[in-house]
């Protein structure tokens, strides 16, 4: 016999009473570690993943309207270079965001200190790297005519 909605299951009635529920969140090796922190602090991790990963999709947003303006005007293939860098680079932050939120949950959860981010210094790094591409290709293009 299955349990209907609002209805407890049988691990509840195993467990005994009072007991905390189990915990089958995932990714397990974050929350199968520790215990519970803050939750504001908890929460406060996943904002910044997010806003990682909203930096990520700007990136991809920039490259795919770079590569689509770059075609639409004619540009030399090397703006494409830049736009596919630029995706490139918001995929990476994707990936830093979830890996960076793993890294913090799980510091927390241990009750260690949070890492040193990573990420930063690198996306300022690209951030300067895509500018100075940019301007010198619009120079040369400027002098060019």
């Amino acid at each position: 016999m299955t349990a209907q909605a609002g209805e407890p299951s049988d691990d509840a009635a195993t467990r005994g009473p009072g007991a905390p529920p189990p915990d089958d969140r995932r990714p397990r090796s974050v929350y199968g570690v520790g215990e519970e922190p803050d939750i504001r602090f908890s929460l406060a991790n996943e904002r910044t993943a997010l806003a990682w990963v909203r930096t990520g999709l700007g990136l991809v947003a920039g490259g795919v309207a770079l590569t689509s303006f770059a075609s639409f005007a004619s540009m030399s293939g090397f703006v494409d270079v830049i736009a596919a860098v630029a995706c490139l680079a918001g995929a990476g932050f994707a990936a830093y965001a979830l890996l960076a939120w793993r890294r913090n949950e799980r510091a927390m959860r241990r009750g260690e200190p949070l890492p040193a981010p990573t990420g930063l210094p690198v996306l300022v790094a690209g951030v300067l790297v895509l500018a100075l591409l940019v301007a010198g290709y619009a120079v040369t293009e400027v002098w060019r005519t």
